[in-house]
């Protein structure tokens, strides 16, 4: 299994706590506390291996369609701003993977990093949350997509790997958040929505939208 490069220095710290704690198992009176610490460590450890897992997969091949950002449950379909794009966003719990992949190939002709909130990522108010913003102008398409990598209450960690003027495949990956969090995708004109609200996505597979023209 390939893990995240950010989860290697997570994974080294919780096995150095349990070498510590085997350094307190040598001493009797300090036995019971250091299998605690041992126990402790380790099942961290483990843990962190399976969050900052980082799955291959094949990049999507249709340049017709707009690929989802991120792994997990569909939160909301609706326009917020004052126009009428379209914004999805969607919901990663702490099972799920989380990197981000390019929902569609473009450069990135904006990079803007959003003070904020760490409000729960799953309720309405997390749109206002700390975030990391790209504007990505799609080759082939006219007008540009918004995505949004954003913190929630655990998560205070984005990582995003991609500036302005970088160009991205479909499916590429961009960044990661640390911990539960949400991610959301704001649509140009000219393209149809093809998922629901509660629907399960994962980045670089699940088609989101499609170009109408």
């Amino acid at each position: 299994m390939r893990i995240a490069r950010a989860g290697w220095a997570v994974i080294f710290r919780c096995l150095v706590g349990a070498g510590a704690g085997l350094l307190l198992c040598r001493y009797p009176g300090l036995r019971p506390g250091g299998q605690v610490v041992v126990v402790v460590g380790l099942v961290w450890a483990l843990f962190a291996a399976y969050f900052f897992r980082d799955p291959e997969r094949p990049l999507p091949q249709d340049p017709g369609k707009i690929y989802s950002t991120g792994d997990g449950r569909v939160l909301s379909i609706e326009a917020e701003g004052e126009g009428d794009e379209i914004t999805i966003r969607t919901f990663l719990s702490i099972f799920n993977v989380h990197l981000q992949r390019a929902p569609c190939a473009g450069t990135v002709t904006e990079a803007e990093y959003i003070k904020g909130g760490f409000r729960v990522a799953s309720a309405p108010g997390a749109r206002r949350n700390e975030r990391c913003v790209l504007r990505l102008a799609p080759d082939g398409h006219e007008g540009s997509l918004v995505m949004e990598q954003i913190a929630g209450l655990i998560a205070r960690r984005i990582e995003c790997w991609k500036g302005e003027g970088d160009h991205v495949a479909a499916g590429e990956r961009y960044g990661m958040i640390h911990f539960g969090s949400q991610v959301a995708v704001t649509l140009p004109r000219r393209t149809r929505v093809l998922v629901a609200v509660g629907d399960r996505v994962a980045a670089g597979l699940t088609p989101i939208a499609e170009w109408t023209s």
